[in-house]
């Protein structure tokens, strides 16, 4: 049974501009956006007095422009051995050269969120800022790469969505010859869009970021519920240790974020009694 409405892959070329022996990827311009993005939104949120305690931000707007360079290595690093050990070791380690091959994608979130938070307490501890704020920023901010990696992965034709009888399907090249869920619209709309206006709404209209450590436990909840649901539409990983019964290592991975974000939540306070958590 084929879906009702059945649409068409837009094939787009992988590659956003060659010239000669000189290519660049959609992917690599969609992390590239996603980092500068989110770098001058935080110039945005640090810009605005009134988000923050006492009308004080906790940085300057340099300590930003280093934040962008922790931030960036983070991702690169942690995203791509992230991939490597969380998703598919054995093929990496049997062909330890595509390791660094980034370019040809596959990237982890959880890998790259793991590295995140190990940047950030190391940029905390160098430059003697809150570690709770600075998670804050970066969690505001992430939403926008989140939402253009998603389209990345969509343009790519990787991580595409389980065959599907559904009303709305769509056919991936390598995907083989059934529809399936074009799950990579579904968590950029979820963990990109939704998740943007959520924290926004915290950080404008609650004044999250009053209360250091909030938004990082308001966004480690949604995150972990938005990738819970859109993996019961994505193909999950062939072989997976933690594919569990109904359940994918996706998934799995995100049953901590879900707790450390109730933590997070729970244990939220004003920046007075935050400071000795301040790492």
């Amino acid at each position: 049974m084929t879906p009702l409405a059945l649409l068409t892959y837009p094939n787009i070329d992988p590659i956003a501009i060659e010239y000669g022996p000189i290519s660049i990827k959609w992917y690599g311009i969609a992390y590239l956006a996603g980092l500068v993005l989110g770098w001058l939104y935080i110039r945005r949120l640090i810009s605005t007095p009134r988000l923050w305690f006492a009308d004080k931000p906790p940085m300057t707007l340099e300590r930003v422009d280093d934040l962008l360079l922790y931030m960036t290595g983070a991702v690169i690093i942690g995203g791509r051995l992230g991939q490597v050990l969380l998703y598919d070791p054995e093929f990496y380690f049997a062909n330890p050269a595509e390791i660094v091959k980034v370019w040809k994608g596959g990237m982890s979130f959880h890998g790259a969120l793991i590295a995140a938070g190990l940047f950030i307490l190391l940029f905390s501890r160098v430059f003697k800022v809150s570690a709770r704020s600075v998670m804050d920023l970066c969690c505001a901010a992430v939403p926008i790469g989140l939402f253009f990696g998603r389209i990345a992965n969509f343009i790519n034709a990787e991580h595409w969505g389980r065959t599907t009888t559904a009303a709305v399907g769509m056919v991936f090249p390598n995907g083989g010859p059934d529809p399936r869920h074009p799950s990579q619209l579904y968590e950029a709309a979820l963990e990109g869009l939704v998740m943007w206006i959520i924290i926004r709404f915290a950080t404008h209209r609650l004044l999250a970021l009053k209360r250091p450590g909030l938004v990082t436990g308001i966004w480690l909840i949604w995150y972990a519920i938005a990738r819970a649901t859109c993996e019961f539409f994505r193909e999950p990983e062939p072989d997976h240790i933690l594919n569990i019964g109904p359940f994918t290592a996706g998934q799995v991975y995100c049953l901590p974020m879900l707790l450390l974000g109730l933590y997070m939540v729970w244990s939220a306070r004003q920046p007075e009694a935050s400071a000795k958590v301040s790492a």
